[in-house]
């Protein structure tokens, strides 16, 4: 029985046989498809080939994808754990044509790769052709021998693929398995064609049409190829299952959350099972690709997955976190295929672990609170949208969450009920949402980039270069010219500006030509296009001249020794902190630096400062700075760091920095730190000159910030500070290094002159002491007191009660306006008597509501403190009541 790592190799190896590149799996979160949350389709790296707008060094192409679908208009979470074929988290196999063979090639590559390489008989499958699909009919008949019967026509949208509204389309072909006729279901386009019998396994697009606004089509100049296999779908049918999740590495992963509850794989538990499985695949693979656990876009969509298994983790009688400690299993069954996940192992267990342990502090009393919600309604009703709206507010149950639970109890909830209540969230939630991928006028680059090649860098060795002016862009379109005072993107064939990527910012500074001068203002890259922003300052710059080309050389500098201090801070928080700490973001400008980290908690300020200390100590070993260039393979092998979520060419760039004495860490020795990095670093590390920490902030759950300065703003930032202490030395005629205890001395005085003042006002504000009178056989202070606030008088009442021995004691006083009232009762007249029934009393009198508190202690406020004396003789009538 083949395992589903046999299958995806033979299915990558047979169209490598044929001549596919094979292309490894692009990240989940698409780079070029603003339109799309999750890449969900093995098309989607491959969208800006089938338009024409990007141009690859291969005209054939076999992936295996890895695909989410789990938010936006392609979800299947409410459905994962309940069916034998949904998932959050899929693989899907596909083989890819860009112009190069057609309908003729694909139809018998596919007959072939299934019949022969996969085994499966002939007799089983049948096909689907869109119903005015001739040519495809036919090749059918004469690559596989079908008959006319077991080729059925489709008249719906079913088999027909389009991109969008607009643009390509073409028809589809379906191949399907018959399970057989014990198992209920007819054959697509009858009436039962959503039974389980037969199942589609394989989707071929024909790629052949351009669609208009109008509905009008003509064939596209370049005819295409796009296919899809479900990997789990295929391997369920070639291990002789009919349910994705008894593969064995579904089953692998469910037999791990058992073995990890102690239940039974295929006992009561089972679903829970299922979705735990399921859900580990798509958390771990989103972390791996650089996705978060947050409060909005993708990073909420991860949230609700995992959250979705804990519940289920829950239910299945997990006591503690469970999640983390099934991703060793995970690495071990897909690892091989996927390296990233085996890379990232670490920052997903921590990941998991630590929203797990958030959430489950809250589960029970949730759990527990829909019970009580459950409970007030009749038997099966719904739940109410209100109900729903406040487990997710006030414990952050998603309303699928919700659902989930009460579908496993034969309920709903009232869904337009919870919209209502949310659609404030909901606003908000959308306008956060803005998608991923490349700008709207990101063609004219394309274009740009087709016509005249890439820019060449030249600023790793350089600052000054000469280069021709090769295109020009204003309001998105080419021009041939830019005048004084005009802004425009300007395109060289070679630069040594760098452009804005991996955290640092684009380089700024000057264009000359013999007809005018330019000043750059930015530096991005799009298409592997160097796009110089540019205001034009003097004269004229045309396309096609020649140019000097200058970086502002200072900010440069300022610019690489934060780059260079980011990997070592980096570095060294990963020492301090561990393997969990992964980068998830930088700033690498000419005033400062920041880093953004996987870290669970703040870190400790002694931590820090050591921090900072392990950076001072390399950038004073002054070493040299090395870059090479290898394969990733080669770079990860050597121990080289790499953002997760990036995906890497052929070849990168491998910076090393710094010596770590007697460490032998890694195959590179005793080097410090390896990244693989694209930026512009000093040549020697004492180049950065100092390196102050700033601080250390939360942005996000489970990751961390630190702000830094190098050079000169670190040696500008410790003068500040040092002036600062020289004249807190001045003022306390200390030393400097006595500041501190002078401080805390003086802190020290203040607090017990503060206490002595407050005595002293509470004694002035009673006169020097009260005179008690008996009220219906009980000693009574009652009176109104000035100069002091509503916190002064607990400490008066508890004076007065002392002194009196046996009595009641009431207060009140004038705090700007507004009375405060305290009442204090002994503990021997509580049963006549209590404070709070004497201040309900008082408030009232005052024109307030409310007041409390304990029986020999209540405090309240009133309104009107011209009332005071009037409240008082309430309290009188009260106590004489008594």
């Amino acid at each position: 029985m083949p395992s589903l790592n046999d299958i995806r190799s033979t299915f990558l190896g047979y169209f490598e046989r044929q001549g596919h590149a094979v292309v490894d799996s692009s990240p989940l979160v698409p780079r070029n498809d603003p339109t799309l949350m999750f890449t969900n389709s093995g098309m989607v790296q491959f969208k800006n080939v089938f338009t024409g707008v990007e141009s690859r060094p291969y005209d054939r192409a076999t992936t295996s994808q890895k695909c989410v679908r789990a938010g936006g208009k392609h979800n299947d979470l409410d459905n994962v754990g309940y069916t034998a074929r949904h998932h959050t988290f899929f693989e899907m196999l596909g083989n890819f044509s860009f112009g190069d063979y057609f309908k003729s090639d694909a139809i018998p590559f596919a007959w072939e790769l299934i019949t022969k390489e996969f085994g499966i008989d002939p007799s089983r499958l049948l096909v689907t052709v869109y119903h005015t699909d001739d040519e495809a009919a036919a090749i059918w008949k004469k690559a596989a021998g079908l008959p006319d019967e077991r080729i059925i026509r489709i008249a719906s949208d079913d088999n027909f693929w389009r991109m969008g509204p607009t643009g390509p389309c073409g028809p589809c072909t379906e191949i399907f398995y018959d399970h057989g006729d014990h198992i209920p279901g007819g054959p697509p386009g009858s009436p039962d064609e959503d039974g389980d019998r037969f199942i589609e396994i394989w989707n071929l697009v024909f790629m052949q049409n351009e669609q208009f606004a109008d509905g009008t089509m003509r064939p596209l100049d370049m005819q295409s190829i796009d296919t899809g296999m479900g990997l789990e779908r295929i391997g369920a049918l070639l291990q002789g299952k009919h349910d994705n999740y008894d593969t064995d590495l579904m089953r692998a992963l469910i037999e791990a959350s058992a073995h990890a509850t102690s239940t039974d794989p295929d006992g009561p538990d089972r679903m829970h099972h299922r979705v735990i499985a399921d859900h580990l695949r798509s958390t771990s693979f989103l972390i791996a690709d650089g996705v978060m656990p947050s409060n909005e876009g993708r990073g909420y969509v991860l949230r609700r997955i995992i959250r979705r298994a804990v519940r289920h983790a829950h239910q299945a009688g997990a006591q503690d976190p469970l999640m983390h400690r099934l991703v060793p299993a995970l690495v071990r069954e897909m690892g091989q295929a996927y390296p990233e996940l085996r890379r990232a192992e670490a920052l997903v267990e921590e990941t998991l672990r630590g929203e797990e342990e958030r959430f489950r502090r809250t589960l029970d009393r949730g759990l527990r609170l829909l019970d009580d919600e459950l409970a007030k309604l009749p038997g099966g009703a719904a739940l109410p949208g209100d109900a729903a709206f406040r487990l997710y507010d006030t414990h952050g149950f998603p309303l699928d969450l919700t659902a989930d639970a009460l579908r496993e109890q034969g309920r709903t909830v009232d869904t337009a009920g919870f919209d209502a209540a949310m659609e404030e969230q909901r606003a908000r939630a959308r306008a956060a949402w803005s998608g991923s991928g490349e700008t709207a006028d990101a063609a004219v680059w394309f274009e740009i980039a087709d016509a005249l090649g890439t820019t060449e860098f030249l600023g790793y060795d350089d600052e000054t270069a000469e280069g021709q002016v090769q295109a020009l862009v204003r309001d998105g379109a080419r021009v041939d010219a830019a005048k004084a005072g005009e802004s425009v993107g300007l395109v060289a064939n070679q630069t040594p500006f760098y452009a804005e990527a991996g955290g640092q910012v684009g380089d700024t500074g000057t264009v000359r030509t013999d007809t005018g001068r330019a000043r750059v203002t930015d530096t991005r890259k799009v298409a592997g296009v160097f796009v110089h922003m540019c205001e034009v300052e003097e004269g004229e710059v045309r396309t096609g001249q020649a140019a000097e080309l200058a970086v502002d050389r200072a900010r440069r500098q300022a610019i690489r020794a934060n780059h260079s201090a980011t990997h070592l801070l980096n570095e060294a928080l990963r020492s301090a902190l561990g393997a969990h700490v992964v980068q998830r973001g930088s700033l690498n400008a000419p005033d400062r630096l920041r880093f953004d980290f996987s870290h669970g908690e703040a870190v400790p300020a002694e931590t820090l400062a050591a921090v900072e200390a392990e950076v001072n100590a390399m950038i004073r070993q002054n070493g040299g700075i090395s870059t090479r260039i290898m394969t990733p393979d080669d770079a990860r092998a050597l121990g080289a760091q790499a953002l997760f979520g990036e995906k890497y060419g052929d070849e990168v760039r491998v910076v090393s920095m710094g010596r770590q004495e007697g460490s032998g860490k890694g195959a590179d020795g005793a080097t410090y730190s390896i990244e693989l990095c694209g930026g512009t670093h000093v040549r020697r590390l004492g180049e950065i000159g100092a390196f102050v920490t700033l601080g250390d902030s939360a942005i996000a759950s489970g990751v961390r910030r630190v702000e830094a300065l190098t050079g000169d703003a670190a040696m500008r930032h410790l003068r500040a500070q040092a002036d600062r202490m020289g004249q807190l030395a001045g003022l306390f005629r200390a030393a400097p290094e006595e500041v501190g205890d002078r401080v805390r001395a003086l802190m020290d005085e203040r607090k017990a002159l503060q206490a002595e003042v407050a005595r002293l006002r509470r004694e002035a504000a009673m006169g020097g002491g009260a005179d008690a009178r008996e009220i219906n056989g009980m000693q009574a202070v009652l009176q109104v007191v000035e100069g002091v606030s509503g916190k002064d008088l607990a400490a008066m009442i508890d004076a007065q009660k002392q002194a009196l021995g046996s009595g009641i004691v009431a207060l009140i006083a004038d705090t700007g306006g507004k009375p405060a009232v305290a009442v204090g009762v002994t503990k021997d007249l509580t049963g006549r008597i209590t404070a709070p029934d004497l201040v309900k009393v008082a408030v009232e009198a005052l024109g307030g509501r409310g007041g409390g508190g304990r029986p020999e202690m209540a405090q309240g406020g009133g309104a009107d403190i011209a009332q005071a004396q009037a409240a008082l003789k309430a309290v009188e009538r009260a106590i004489a009541a008594a």
